[in-house]
C-alpha cells in the first residue's frame, strides 16, 4: 500500500531566497536601456547525500520525480537513478520500478521483490542521493513575489517559504489559489495552515505551478488604453501592474502592447504626481525581471498603448493570472 506524509513545514522568512536587490520602481523611462540587471535569483545547493540506515535503507521521508536515488545491491556495481516523471526508475537488472510516491523503505522493499525475479536474496541499500526540484512563481501577498525553485514534491508552505512569507497579516484571511502546470486549479485556507497546522491546507506544489495569495485589503487603481475592460480597477494589496492588467483585461482582441506600459503614481499626501515611469512588461514575463511588474499603490494610472504584433507568450501568461485572481 502506498503510504504519502503530510508534512506541514514550519515557514520562516530566513529559509526564503530574496528575489530582488533594488525597488521595482527604480526604473524610469530614461533609464530602462542601461539599467542594471537585479540580483540573480539564488538556486538552492543540492541536498546532501542521506546517510543509509544499518538496515540498508536511507532515513529520509517520500520519493519524488527528479529525485536521484543511490542504490547499491550487492554483487553488483553502485548504481544511480533519476526517478522520472512517473514516478519509476530503470534498473539495469529489474527493470522499470514504481517508486515515486513511496516512502524510503517502501521504495527500497519494491526493488527488493522486483529484483528476487533474478536473485534468491537480494541484499540492496537506498538512498536519496540528491533531491529534485520544481520551478514555481509566486505571486501577490509575500514579501518577495517572483519565480523560485523549490524541492520536488514540495507543498504551498514551501512556496510560500520561497516567497519570503506573507506582506501583511491583518484585515481579511488570505486566500492561495493554486495553478498546476496541467491547468487544474485548487484553493487554500492560508491561515488555516499558517495557524492551525491543518495539512489539508498544505497543497502539492507541482513543476510550472503558479501560486497567488490574496492581500489583507483592496485598493484602487485605473487602467486604460488597450484593454477589454478599461477603467477603475480594485485589486488586493500586495498585488503587482501583472495583477491589475490581467483584471482590466489584457486580452488579444485588444492589441496591448505590453512592452511600453506607462505608470503614473501619485504622492497620497499632496496629490500631486511623484514619478512616471515606462515599463516593459516582456522583461518581468521573459526574463523574470521583477523591476518591470512593479508592487502598485492606491491611486495608480496605467496606461497600455495598443500595439501593432504580440506576444503569444505573455498573453497565455495574462489568462493564467485571470484564473489565478477568479476571473
Amino acid at each position: 500500500m502506498i503510504l504519502r506524509t503530510h508534512l506541514v513545514r514550519a515557514l520562516s522568512a530566513a529559509s526564503a531566497a530574496l528575489l530582488l536587490a533594488a525597488s521595482p520602481l527604480a526604473v524610469r523611462s530614461a533609464d530602462l536601456g542601461q539599467a542594471s540587471p537585479p540580483a540573480a535569483v539564488p538556486v538552492p545547493a543540492p541536498s546532501p547525500a542521506v546517510p543509509t540506515a544499518p538496515t540498508g535503507v536511507s532515513v529520509s521521508s517520500t520519493v519524488h520525480p527528479g529525485d536521484v536515488l543511490a542504490i547499491n545491491v550487492y554483487g553488483e556495481q553502485p548504481f544511480t537513478a533519476v526517478v522520472q516523471a512517473d514516478g519509476t526508475i530503470q534498473h539495469p537488472l529489474a527493470g522499470r520500478v514504481l517508486v515515486g510516491g513511496l516512502s524510503v523503505p517502501e521504495a527500497h522493499d519494491m526493488l527488493v521483490a522486483a529484483l528476487r525475479k533474478y536473485i534468491k536474496k537480494p541484499s540492496v541499500t537506498l538512498a536519496i542521493q540528491q533531491q529534485g526540484q520544481v520551478n514555481v512563481t509566486v505571486l501577490g501577498n509575500v514579501k518577495n513575489p517572483g519565480k523560485y525553485q523549490i524541492r520536488s514534491g514540495g507543498r504551498l508552505s514551501d512556496a510560500l517559504a520561497a516567497g519570503g512569507g506573507l506582506a501583511t497579516v491583518s484585515g481579511k484571511p488570505p486566500v492561495a489559489r493554486v495553478q498546476q502546470s496541467n491547468g487544474s486549479m485548487m484553493t487554500a485556507n492560508v491561515q488555516k495552515l499558517l495557524r492551525d497546522g491543518d495539512p489539508t491546507q498544505n497543497v502539492d506544489i507541482e513543476e510550472g505551478a503558479y501560486v497567488y495569495i490574496s492581500g489583507a485589503e483592496t485598493i484602487r487603481v485605473q487602467v486604460l488604453g488597450a484593454v477589454s475592460r478599461p477603467g477603475n480597477v480594485e485589486i488586493n494589496e500586495g498585488d503587482h501592474l501583472s495583477m491589475a492588467i490581467a483584471r482590466a483585461g489584457a486580452e488579444a482582441a485588444s492589441r496591448p502592447d505590453l512592452s511600453r506600459i506607462h505608470l503614473t503614481r501619485t504622492d497620497p499626501t499632496t496629490g500631486k504626481v511623484s514619478g512616471v515611469y515606462e515599463l516593459n512588461y516582456f522583461l518581468a514575463a521573459e526574463k523574470g525581471d521583477q523591476r518591470y511588474d512593479p508592487q502598485l499603490q492606491v491611486n495608480d494610472k496605467i496606461y497600455i498603448p495598443e500595439a501593432k504584433s504580440l506576444s503569444t507568450g505573455a498573453m497565455a501568461i495574462f489568462s493564467i493570472l485571470g484564473r489565478l485572481i477568479g476571473l
